[in-house]
């Protein structure tokens, strides 16, 4: 019998790409998700409709699965009602393989979501449940939506000194798929883009694909997390790994919309 593949957060950015690839895969799929299955689609995978606060449909959602992608995110309270969820319900279920995607620089950026995130790796590395943890750096979607912001005006701001290793959300698909079919192996090798760049060059890369012209000027970002930045801790420059660069993403058209 195939294993059935639970992935919370399967409406996601992320999520979509994770099903998406599964599938292709020739994998047996259940989205977990707080919304009920879209009535007027016909889905090529199982669906569950779950509440991470009450627990509500989560057993059930696990019943047959041995592989879970948990994808799920949203506030910080949020993280911590997800993975205590999940890990109480996992346990019950005797899941195999707990698969976390979490971010590059969790343990040392002092942000409340990413405090969050390095919360949910020590809470599933303590739960006995077999785990592997993905660290990657941000999507380039991020990178579009902050350089976009500040953009709007005349004039372009960026903060000053702070780089980024945006990925494609699809790699990162990629990778967790590849992750779910082997073994549980702990904390694997981080992931990030091909390219270290500057807020200043993607602003740039930006408006030149959006065809606008801006001049753009590098303004302080004060804080212990723009510090943390600046230092380079949200990336991982030994294994830039993906493929795409932000501008071969941006000629898809992103910023265009």
């Amino acid at each position: 019998m195939a294993t059935t593949v639970l992935v919370t957060g399967g409406t996601g950015h992320l999520g979509r790409h994770v099903v998406r690839q599964l599938i292709e895969a020739g994998r047996t799929v259940r989205v977990a998700s707080r919304n009920k299955p879209p009535a007027e689609k016909i889905l090529d995978h199982e669906w569950a409709t779950v509440d991470y606060r009450s627990r509500a449909g989560l057993d059930a959602a696990l019943l047959g699965v041995e592989v879970v992608i948990h994808c799920a995110s949203g506030s910080p309270r949020g993280e911590a009602e997800s993975i205590a969820a999940l890990l109480s319900s996992g346990k019950r279920a005797a899941i195999k393989h707990l698969v976390y995607i979490s971010i590059v620089g969790v343990d040392r950026l002092p942000l409340g979501y990413y405090r969050a995130k390095f919360a949910t790796e020590k809470a599933l590395i303590a739960s006995g449940i077999p785990w592997t943890i993905l660290r990657t750096t941000q999507f380039h979607d991020l990178a579009l939506t902050m350089v976009r912001l500040g953009c709007r005006l005349p004039i372009g701001f960026v903060p000053r000194g702070v780089r980024l290793q945006p990925i494609a959300v699809g790699e990162v698909a990629l990778r967790l798929v590849q992750i779910a079919m082997e073994p549980p192996a702990g904390r694997v090798t981080e992931l990030g883009g091909p390219e270290i760049r500057t807020m200043c060059e993607l602003a740039t890369m930006y408006l030149t694909s959006a065809g606008r012209t801006r001049r753009v000027v590098r303004i302080p970002f004060p804080g212990r997390f723009a510090r943390g930045l600046r230092k380079g801790y949200g990336m991982t420059p030994d294994h830039g790994d993906g493929l795409q660069t932000f501008a071969e993403f941006l000629e898809l058209g992103p910023a265009q919309q």
